[in-house]
């Protein structure tokens, strides 16, 4: 069985994982969004999920007591040893699946992030209070996107609808709970992320009707990025992500 402290260890990778892949995906859309304004505000948002990332890491690394500080765990680690869901380390594709990968997960670290503020480990709900205050902003945006493409022209609505459509086998994970999961509920660390499907269901069903889009029906779910077995896009995301500190290692300048 392990630990609690083993347990927390990998909790928080989870989570600084999460915004650390998907930080990275979005920065991805530097210099080649539709729009300036875009450009700037997916710009943000990745930096946003970096600072996060950098403080669950941080405490990741205290955690286990090695040494390892969030740059270590951030650069010097394979794909198997990331814990991240798979949803966050699918391709960007158009702006439209971008932000419906955007939406589903805001929905979601919102929920979650809100219940972190409670934890009874005083860190982690310092993190997550500090961290629900930017993913509040990211819930808005990324919801009126969905709104904006889904109500808006023939091909926004058709391009918004296929995306949904094809990330939705990726959500059933944000909801798995395994042995890592049950430890944070018995210390009273973390929720139980069974509790967040309904209101995230909630705002999938209220946000796809105001834009005209059909919510996919429940079904068979894509699992395994929190145990570390990932699509073959997490190889190619830290072989650009990795490749100055593998090349010099400890640089410094």
């Amino acid at each position: 069985m392990m630990s609690d402290q083993a347990a927390l260890f990998e909790y928080l990778l989870r989570l600084g994982d999460n915004a650390l892949i998907l930080g990275h995906r979005l920065s991805e859309w530097c210099g080649h969004s539709p729009a300036l304004e875009e450009d700037l505000a997916l710009s943000n948002v990745a930096l946003d999920l970096i600072g996060q990332t950098q403080l669950w890491l941080n405490l990741a690394g205290d955690v286990e007591g090695r040494g390892r500080d969030a740059d270590k765990l951030a650069y010097l680690r394979d794909a198997r040893d990331f814990r991240n869901v798979l949803l966050v380390e699918q391709p960007n594709g158009d702006f439209a699946a971008t932000m419906a990968r955007q939406f589903y997960f805001d929905a979601w670290h919102y929920l979650l992030l809100r219940e972190l503020t409670g934890s009874k480990d005083s860190r982690i709900a310092e993190i997550a209070a500090k961290g629900l205050k930017e993913v509040t902003y990211h819930l808005e945006r990324s919801r009126e996107w969905v709104l904006r493409l889904g109500d808006g022209t023939e091909e926004s609505h058709e391009r918004m609808q296929t995306a949904l459509d094809d990330l939705w086998m990726y959500t059933g994970e944000l909801f798995e709970t395994d042995e890592v999961d049950q430890a944070m509920i018995r210390s009273g660390m973390g929720p139980d992320l069974s509790t967040l499907h309904e209101p995230w269901l909630g705002l999938m069903h209220a946000t796809a009707e105001e834009a005209t889009l059909t919510l996919p029906q429940p079904g068979w779910a894509q699992r395994g990025g929190k145990r570390g077995m990932h699509s073959e896009h997490l190889g190619y995301i830290l072989a650009d992500l990795q490749f100055l500190q593998r090349a010099y290692p400890n640089a410094t300048w």
